[in-house]
């Protein structure tokens, strides 16, 4: 049986998903999530073969999470879904090794088969100008990806500010200390070029860090 993470800040959505894996033979969801962060302690409280993550999330974005655990359960397999043929999302989903890519609109049609592909150790991006940008960054080795001046962590940091989090509450979702989040917070206005809060929410916005 695959044991399945399942994380999407929307109820419904992860209903319908949810029914989607577990209607496959040898798929169980055993685990659900409504935000990032959500999702990477779920994934390390019980170790699970494959992890379905929505890009869009809160505290953490599925790319985020994906990198999370990946990182810490490196068995773990990923499938990331999205709203958006982002070119940016589907670096970073290569990039942090996810094995799939599918738009919502068509998860009842390509989900399973980019779990499988996933699974098997291969690759599945949905649709064809996303499977085209990733088949592209696969044949060059990678390069040509766009240039991110953050590291992943300041772009944590990064999201968590644009969400309203004060300094203390985004320590203890990263698990870090306040002082620690205010020298990221600066490095990553020096890094930016920008000034304040605003500027850096806008950014985040901009980058589909955070929705609008």
């Amino acid at each position: 049986m695959i044991r399945i993470l399942l994380a999407d800040d929307h109820a419904i959505v992860r209903q319908g998903l949810k029914l989607v894996l577990d209607g496959e033979p040898g798929f169980e969801v055993v685990a659900e999530a409504g935000d990032g962060a959500e999702a990477v302690r779920a994934a390390l409280a019980e170790p699970v073969d494959l992890a379905v993550l929505d890009v869009s999330m809160p505290q953490l974005t599925g790319i985020q999470a994906a990198r999370q655990i990946t990182e810490q359960r490196s068995g773990t397999k990923v499938v990331l879904l999205s709203m958006y043929d982002n070119e940016q999302f589907v670096y970073e989903a290569l990039d942090v090794g996810a094995g799939g890519y599918v738009l919502k609109s068509a998860a009842h049609q390509d989900l399973i088969a980019a779990c499988h592909a996933a699974l098997r150790g291969e690759t599945f991006f949905q649709p064809r100008g996303v499977a085209a940008v990733a088949r592209e960054y696969l044949e060059h080795g990678g390069e040509g990806m766009p240039h991110d001046p953050l590291s992943a962590r300041e772009s944590e940091v990064l999201k968590l500010i644009a969400e309203g989090m004060t300094a203390r509450e985004i320590g203890e979702v990263l698990f870090i200390s306040d002082k620690t989040v205010e020298r990221h917070r600066s490095n990553i206005l020096d890094k930016l070029g920008l000034k304040d809060r605003v500027a850096l929410t806008r950014y985040a916005i901009r980058r589909g860090l955070v929705e609008p």
